[in-house]
C-alpha cells in the first residue's frame, strides 16, 4: 500500500510538471556590434540643433534674511527698553541661481519654469553656444503649471521644434538638454519611464512625462527632445532625498508647454475653465458598485456653479469631456483646465448604471483661492493675504496641519512691515479668534474693538 501510494505522488509531480508549456525566446539569437571599425554610433547629429535652442538663464533675487538677533528684539521685553519706535535694522542681500530655458521662436521668445524666473530682479540669459549675454523680461507667469515665458532682444534665433506629446510611448528614447550645477550646456540621455504622472505634488496641473535621463539642479526649464532633436517637454523637477539624480525627473509635455506659452505670449496670463465641482478618484470598493471602473467621481457640487446649473450632482461618475476619455480625477482637472471660460463642454457621466450627457459651460477659474488677494486697507496697510491650498502649501513648504490665513506679500515701508510681518507667515488667530481663512481673519479683525490687537502667527514651523 506504502509503495503504491509513493509511485501515485511521483505519478502525480511528474504529470504536474508536464503541464507547464513554457515559451521561449529564439535560443541563440544572433550577436551585434553596435558600430563597426568604421562607424560610430552617434545621436549628434540629431540633437546638435536642438542644443542651439536651450539657453542657460542666471537670476538675482533680493532675499530679506530674518536673523535671530532680529527675532530676540522683537521680544515684548526689548521692545519696552528700546522704545516702540525702535526698529532693527533690516538686512538683505543679492541671491543668484541658475536654470535653462528653450527658444519657442525665432525673435526671443523663450519656455522655461516659473520658479526659475519668479520675483526676479534680474534675469540674464546666454546662449549655449555663445558667451553674449541678453537681459531679459518676464512676458507671462502659470505657477499653477510651473511655466513662464521671457523674453530677449535678439532676431534670427534657433527656434526648437514641437513634437505632439500625445503620442509619446514609454521606452523612447529621449535626451534632456540644459546647464546642470551651472557647468554650462550639456546632454544626457535616457528613456521615457512613464506617462501621465500625477499626484507627485510639484504643480497644481501634473500630467508628467517620467524619464531617467539625468535631471539636476540647473536642468529645470530645459529641453526634454526625441531622437529626432524635437521638443518633447520642458524639465521641472526630480525625485531624490539628496539633491543629485537617482533617474527619477519629470518634465512638462510639450502640447501643455504650447498651449500655455501661447496664452501668456498673447495674453499675459492664463484663464482657466472652472466646472465647479470637488472630484475623486474610484476607489477599489466604489469600482463594484459602477459600471465603468475608471472616471472621475464628483464628491461635491458648488450651489450655482457651472456643473449645478447642467445638473451634475454628487456620486455622478464623469468619464468624458467631449470625446476625451477620463480615466481619472487629475484628467478631468487638466482637460477642463485647459479650457477657457465660457467654452462650453459635453460631460459624459454615469449615474444609476446609465449613461447620460449633459452641456455644460465652464465658468472663470478665480484666484480668490490663494494669489494676490489684499486683505484689506481698512485693516492692515500693505499686507497681502490669500487662503492656503496644496500648491501655496508646496511653495512655502507648509505642513498639512497647520491651518490659517498665509502672507503672500508685504509692501516695503508699510504699515504691515512695521509690525513685523514676513512674507510665507501663516496667521492663525486673532485676539481670541482662530482663523482657517481670509472671511474669518476679516471678521475677527472687524470685531476687534481695542486698540492693541494681538495676532499669533506661524513662522518656520514656530508661533
Amino acid at each position: 500500500m506504502k509503495r503504491l501510494l509513493y509511485l501515485f505522488l511521483i505519478g502525480s509531480i511528474f504529470a504536474y510538471g508536464a503541464s507547464i508549456d513554457f515559451k521561449l525566446a529564439p535560443q541563440n539569437p544572433q550577436r551585434v556590434a553596435p558600430s563597426k571599425n568604421d562607424v560610430i554610433l552617434s545621436f549628434h547629429d540629431s540633437i546638435k540643433d536642438a542644443k542651439k535652442s536651450v539657453v542657460n538663464i542666471s537670476t538675482t533675487k533680493t532675499i530679506r534674511q530674518n536673523s535671530q538677533i532680529e527675532d530676540m528684539f522683537n521680544h515684548p521685553f526689548f521692545k519696552d527698553f528700546f522704545g516702540p519706535g525702535f526698529q532693527f535694522p533690516e538686512q538683505k542681500r543679492k541671491a543668484t541661481s541658475l536654470g535653462s530655458g528653450v527658444i519657442i521662436s525665432s525673435d526671443g521668445y523663450i519656455v522655461t519654469n516659473n520658479h526659475v524666473v519668479e520675483e526676479a530682479d534680474e534675469i540674464v540669459v546666454s546662449l549655449l553656444d555663445n558667451s553674449k549675454e541678453y537681459e531679459a523680461k518676464i512676458i507671462g507667469l502659470d505657477p499653477k503649471s510651473d511655466l513662464a515665458v521671457i523674453k530677449i532682444d535678439a532676431k534670427n534665433l534657433q527656434a526648437i521644434p514641437f513634437a505632439d506629446s500625445s503620442h509619446l510611448t514609454e521606452g523612447d528614447v529621449v535626451f534632456a538638454i540644459g546647464n546642470p550645477f551651472g557647468v554650462g550646456g550639456s546632454v544626457t540621455q535616457g528613456i521615457i519611464s512613464a506617462l501621465n504622472k500625477s499626484g507627485i505634488g510639484l504643480n497644481q496641473y501634473e500630467n508628467f512625462i517620467q524619464t531617467d535621463a539625468s535631471i539636476n539642479p540647473g536642468n529645470s526649464g530645459g529641453a526634454l527632445v526625441d531622437s529626432r532633436g524635437a521638443l518633447v517637454g520642458i524639465n521641472t523637477a526630480i525625485l531624490s532625498r539628496s539633491g543629485g539624480n537617482n533617474g527619477i525627473g519629470f518634465a512638462i509635455p510639450a502640447n501643455m508647454v504650447k498651449t500655455i506659452a501661447k496664452s501668456l505670449i498673447e495674453e499675459g496670463k492664463i484663464e482657466r475653465g472652472y466646472m465647479g465641482v470637488s472630484i475623486g478618484n474610484l476607489t477599489s470598493d466604489l469600482k463594484e458598485v459602477y459600471t465603468n471602473k475608471e472616471g472621475a467621481l464628483v464628491l461635491g457640487v458648488e450651489d450655482g456653479g457651472p456643473a449645478d446649473k447642467a445638473g451634475i450632482k454628487r456620486g455622478d461618475l464623469i468619464i468624458k469631456v467631449d470625446d476625451k476619455v477620463i480615466k481619472n480625477a487629475n484628467d478631468l482637472k487638466n482637460i477642463v483646465g485647459s479650457h477657457h471660460p465660457k467654452d462650453k463642454v459635453t460631460i459624459t457621466y454615469e449615474r444609476d448604471n446609465k449613461i447620460k450627457t449633459t452641456r455644460i459651460t465652464l465658468d472663470k477659474l478665480s484666484d480668490a483661492t490663494g494669489f494676490g488677494t489684499p486683505s484689506g486697507n481698512s485693516h492692515i496697510k500693505g499686507l497681502y493675504l490669500g487662503n492656503l491650498n496644496d500648491e501655496l502649501r508646496y511653495r512655502f513648504r507648509i505642513p498639512q496641519n497647520v491651518e490659517g490665513v498665509l502672507v503672500l506679500d508685504v509692501e516695503e515701508d508699510s504699515e504691515a512691515e512695521s509690525f513685523g510681518f514676513k512674507k510665507g507667515d501663516v496667521i492663525l488667530q486673532v485676539e481670541q479668534s482662530v482663523v482657517t481663512n481670509l472671511d474669518e481673519f476679516n471678521k475677527a479683525f472687524k470685531q476687534t474693538k481695542k486698540d492693541k490687537i494681538r495676532v499669533w502667527v506661524n513662522r518656520g514651523g514656530y508661533i
